[in-house]
């Protein structure tokens, strides 16, 4: 594989600074030592860890789940699953 072949690819170029923000916040947060440019000294681990934190992050926001009890009817509880969907503009 050449060193210039990436699956990291945006596809709105137009997110690729918002992503890049995203990023370094992320590192930021969990306490790992990202800077701009190069990240050698980094373990594999530690760029995963950003890297899977950014996915979990990104999924949590865009769906959320919950269950609420909606009353009672001869004696029986019934309760209703709600899905909320985000979206970010």
């Amino acid at each position: 594989m050449s060193s210039s072949s990436s699956s990291n690819k945006v596809n709105i170029p137009e997110a690729r600074e918002a992503m890049d923000k995203f990023k370094y916040e992320v590192a930021s947060e969990i306490g790992v030592p990202l800077k701009k440019g190069y990240n050698g000294d980094l373990t594999s681990a530690q760029n995963g860890y950003v890297g899977g934190y950014m996915v979990n992050n990104v999924l949590t926001r865009r769906s959320k789940e919950f269950q609420r009890t909606t009353g009672c009817v001869n004696g029986e509880v019934y309760s209703v699953n709600y899905i909320c969907n985000v979206v970010f503009v």
